[in-house]
């Protein structure tokens, strides 16, 4: 009898300072992250495993009381982040099972700050990947069995935003090297893992498209053996697509891939609503009875992030875009007019590498 399960995946949690700001609340907790996703927690918790981005950190108060762009980088002027500890419960509360810790802000808050982001995740349940707090750690694979199913995940990406690794703890972070990438995925494929998820930090920031690096990695990396190939960091949505192959076993299967998941929480960069625009990318996967692996098919939820004005401050909320516009079908408000654009180009634009019947816009 084959095995049914759904993989839900989201892009970016960029978690900045006017973020926190809006869930202070008084009292104890301090912060209340739990509103911020209420309207699509739904689609989170009913997946059978749910992975995302964590593009900040767990470092710990700094000595001004204050989270997230603390500072900006000397050199660069690039921000740096920091996050309050309540945010992981928040998204252990969300469903997430996996997280992957490797992108250019996991050096943010230096190497302690690493290894603290890593305890907190522990603290409360959440697997991760990219970032490691030992030598002997960053040499475990992390395996997930999900109803029968193993699941292996890796992460890596391309930069620490020009703050560097220290020499003596350079197996703290997955960067990406083609060869460490592929060596990774055989090794999983040598522990009997049904399917390899890699989790890639690249691109170009804001590029709708995928660039050469992304293009020519992809195709690589399935070759080797990867099924599923999440990507991040253009904080916009760029493509996704079906593609068969072989791999180096010999395995001839459908293989998927979406160049990057855009933001699924932030502030509207640049004054660009492509960075309010998010997906809940939900993948069909089936076990059959001879023990093959197959992913039948691809659905993407769109999200978009509202933001109002209460009490002085900002308010933030992660929406279900076609929900939304559902909501307000005889509406005519700018937001709503910005909204149905977004909804338009992501139907279209998710397709423009591959227009695979398998990819489908809820």
């Amino acid at each position: 009898m084959s095995t049914d399960i759904t993989i839900a995946a989201v892009g970016d949690f960029l978690i900045k300072t006017r973020i926190i700001n809006s869930v202070k609340v008084s009292g104890e907790k301090g912060y209340d992250f739990d509103k911020l996703f209420e309207a699509v927690a739904p689609h989170l918790r009913s997946a059978d495993f749910t992975i995302g981005n964590l593009e900040t950190n767990f470092g710990g108060k700094t000595s001004d009381n204050v989270y997230s762009v603390v500072k900006r980088h000397p050199k660069t002027n690039w921000p740096m982040f920091n996050c309050p500890d309540q945010f992981a419960g928040t998204l252990k509360n969300l469903g997430f099972d996996v997280l992957s810790t490797a992108n250019n802000h996991c050096m943010d808050c230096g190497i302690n700050g690493l290894k603290r982001t890593l305890k907190v995740l522990d603290s409360h349940d959440l697997a991760h990947t990219g970032t490691f707090r030992s030598q002997s750690d960053s040499q475990q694979y992390l395996i997930k069995d999900v109803k029968g199913i193993k699941i292996g995940v890796l992460a890596y990406t391309k930069t620490t935003n020009q703050i560097p690794v220290p020499s003596d703890h350079s197996w703290a972070v997955n960067l990406i090297s083609p060869s460490k990438i592929i060596a990774d995925i055989k090794k999983l494929k040598a522990r009997a893992v049904d399917l390899v998820i890699v989790c890639m930090h690249f691109g170009r920031e804001y590029g709708m498209f995928p660039n050469d690096q992304q293009k020519t990695l992809v195709p690589l990396l399935f070759k080797n053996g990867a099924d599923i190939i999440l990507g991040a960091h253009s904080h916009v949505i760029q493509p996704a697509l079906f593609y068969k192959t072989k791999d180096h076993t010999g395995e001839n299967k459908q293989r998927f891939a979406i160049y990057s998941l855009g933001n699924f929480i932030s502030t509207r960069l640049y004054r660009n609503d492509h960075t309010l625009t998010g997906l809940i990318t939900r993948l069909k996967i089936r076990k059959h009875d001879d023990g093959t692996t197959e992913i039948m098919n691809a659905e993407f939820i769109p999200t978009w992030v509202r933001i109002t004005k209460a009490g002085g401050r900002s308010v933030f909320r992660v929406l279900n875009l076609k929900d939304e516009l559902k909501k307000q079908a005889n509406g005519n408000n700018s937001e709503l007019v910005r909204m149905k654009k977004m909804y338009e180009h992501v139907k279209q634009h998710i397709k423009r590498s591959s227009d695979a019947p398998e990819l489908k816009v809820l």
